[in-house]
């Protein structure tokens, strides 16, 4: 009896050797002694890195160096027992001031990461301050109409697009299999959701990708052409990011057709200041507080048929004033006299005349007509003005 064991345990040993088996990795023989908690560690290890990848915009974390060989096996053990920390875990009110600090490409990026963050990524107190730093000096009460109408008519053109959808969903579950039609739903629900249209966060990255065009205004427009100088015109504007510049939509003139000038840049634009059309007269609010020295802006335009731009000039005196502070009573005339002194003495474009008591839209189609006034109280606003001013006298 023992004879047989020994003959059976013998031609198993020989069976296992005949077989051609090939020896496992290294790392084969210490994965047997990691832990389930170290198979967490890792698969949390790698969701870390993609996640790193895919949004730069992660604080530095630390986490737990698993590496495969002998000499470090410890190490990793200890640090399975410590756990890892995710931005996920850190306080609300850190997670917050970290997110207030992100650019607008990095917090955009740290949307994609997970519905969680895309929640916290997309409020409009995050992005508020990003708009206002960028655009806040050219974007004004007209462009936020405008970019309400341009929401409003987006979400009817998306009610429509969806009622097509619908009428194509039912006609694809009476003609595909249920399995099919319900694979290319699931895809679709996991393509990356847009922010809400009404947000900030979408406003903003319109206007950054030029795909709204807003209304502000322009100095010295057509690139300084010389008859629009210390002029400042209405224009629809679309950013390009790649120039870090504008193009600007004048427009029509009569019968000519609208403008268009490329690379316009950021020191030469502004805000509407006032919120009136250009083709509509402005109702002056200023002309009892006119007096010599004061810093203007008035509408101007060649004919009835072009649209108001805004000219910069000063308030000067009158003839019969020598310019004397002690005796001007110019203050108290029902004539005030405005100086446009970019251009030379004796041009027909120096000076005008407007009724202080009565004024309207003044002019002729020789010298063309003006319109309401504006007086300018802001330093920002006179020094921009300057700034502009040509280096040669125009005649």
């Amino acid at each position: 009896m023992l004879i047989f064991f020994l003959f059976t345990c013998l031609s198993f040993i020989l069976f296992l050797k005949s077989l051609p088996l090939k020896s496992l990795p290294a790392w084969a023989s210490e994965m047997t002694l990691l832990s389930p908690w170290s198979y967490q560690e890792f698969f949390a290890f790698r969701t870390s890195s993609l996640m790193n990848s895919f949004g730069r915009s992660c604080i530095p974390l630390t986490r737990s160096k698993m590496s495969i060989n002998n000499s470090n096996l410890s190490s990793r053990v200890d640090n399975v027992e410590t756990g890892e920390m995710s931005v996920l875990d850190l306080p609300d009110l850190v997670l917050e001031c970290i997110l207030e600090r992100l650019p607008p490409a990095e917090l955009f990026s740290m949307a994609g990461v997970c519905s969680y963050l895309r929640n916290r990524c997309i409020s409009d107190h995050l992005w508020e301050s990003h708009m206002k730093q960028k655009w806040g000096r050219v974007i004004g009460p007209a462009a936020y109409r405008e970019w309400k109408r341009y929401i409003a008519s987006r979400r009817e053109i998306c009610n429509l697009k969806q009622g097509k959808q619908k009428g194509l969903v039912r006609l694809l579950f009476a003609i595909w299999p249920l399995s099919w039609t319900k694979s290319k739903l699931d895809n679709s629900e996991k393509q990356r959701i847009p922010p809400p249209a009404d947000s900030i966060m979408s406003w903003y990255l319109a206007l950054e990708t030029g795909k709204f065009c807003f209304p502000a205004q322009v100095y010295n427009r057509e690139n300084g052409h010389v008859g629009f100088m210390l002029s400042c015109y209405d224009a629809k504007l679309s950013y390009d990011s790649r120039t870090d510049t504008f193009q600007a939509r004048y427009p029509p003139h009569g019968r000519r057709a609208g403008a268009i000038e490329s690379n316009v840049t950021w020191d030469r634009l502004r805000a509407q200041p006032v919120d009136t059309p250009p083709h509509d007269l402005h109702i002056s609010d200023c002309l009892n507080d006119l007096q010599p020295g004061d810093h203007i802006e008035i509408q101007w335009r060649r004919n009835k048929e072009f649209p108001y731009g805004w000219w910069y000039g000063v308030v000067g005196h009158l003839e019969s004033c020598d310019g004397n502070v002690n005796y001007c009573r110019c203050h108290n005339s029902g004539t005030v006299i405005l100086e446009f002194r970019q251009y030379a003495p004796g041009s027909r474009w120096r000076h005008t005349a407007i009724n202080r008591r009565n004024h309207g839209e003044e002019g002729n189609e020789a010298d063309g007509f003006y319109g309401g006034i504006r007086k300018l109280k802001n330093e920002r606003e006179i020094s921009m003005w300057k700034i502009l001013w040509p280096t040669e006298v125009l005649e």
